[in-house]
């Protein structure tokens, strides 16, 4: 049997997702002439949703999105919430490759390690929850810089120091920055003993339906293990991961926002 669905529900959130950056303000007429509404009906959906604080009037018959969406933010973008919905997809990851796996999220230029799971074998490297790492030297790092615009980037590689932690620690901002776009184009970031010795990565990102990257999700273990054929197993899984992830947080079923008019 179909499932059933709320078509005032819908449209409710066809004419949120109409405001924009550039666009931060709305009125019946634009409602109207982008959804093929009549007057009357965008009026009463723009009341309903200015009595539900969704909306609030800046001028006779215009209006801009209400702190209330802050508000949902702030609950939906908690690192416990996401932390909670990422745990179990780690988990299998790890438990598909027998390797540890971690998430991130950023801050400054450092990435904060948001959830690791641990397989049951031997593994030389302790990553736990709170724990920041460079940037720079790490794929998790790489994915979150590779995820920034130019402008953005630019500036937070002038501020970075680039210390050699082991003799393949890039260390050049022109090598970096080569990296960085190799990473945009491959849409991944392998770390080969960059930051420890002895220890190779790869990573993923996890990007929102607003193109934005929500989390890193990465696999790493001893180069020993860690060969060409693995690594090409790990990516495999976390691709797969990533796209699991981005189910459970916006649901399998919701469609992504249209951007035509942005």
């Amino acid at each position: 049997m179909a499932t059933q669905h709320n078509n005032s529900v819908a449209r409710a959130f066809a004419i949120l997702d109409l405001f924009s950056e550039s666009r931060p303000h709305l009125s019946a007429g634009d409602v109207a002439q982008e959804l093929s509404l009549n007057n009357v009906t965008a009026h009463r959906f723009l009341h309903s949703l200015e009595a539900a604080g969704a909306l609030v009037p800046v001028s006779r018959g215009t209006y801009r999105l209400g702190h209330l969406f802050v508000d949902l933010a702030r609950r939906v973008t908690s690192h416990r919430a996401l932390a909670e919905t990422v745990q179990p997809v780690l988990d299998r990851v790890s438990d598909r490759l027998n390797e540890s796996a971690m998430a991130t999220v950023f801050e400054g230029d450092t990435v904060i390690c948001l959830a690791t799971t641990v397989p049951k074998r031997h593994l030389f490297v302790d990553l736990r929850p709170g724990m920041r790492l460079e940037a720079y030297c790490t794929s998790q790092g790489k994915v979150w810089l590779a995820s920034l615009e130019t402008k953005t980037l630019t500036k937070l590689l002038d501020q970075m120091q680039l210390k050699g932690l082991t003799s393949r620690t890039i260390t050049s901002r022109d090598m970096l920055e080569q990296e960085i776009a190799a990473v945009r184009e491959q849409g991944y970031a392998i770390n080969d003993e960059e930051r420890e010795e002895g220890l190779r990565t790869i990573a993923v990102p996890v990007v929102g339906h607003d193109g934005q990257m929500i989390t890193g999700l990465s696999v790493y273990g001893p180069v020993t293990r860690m060969n060409n054929e693995a690594l090409e197993l790990a990516h495999a899984a976390l691709r797969e991961a990533a796209d699991e992830l981005v189910d459970a947080l916006y649901g399998r079923n919701a469609r992504r926002p249209q951007t035509q008019h942005r």
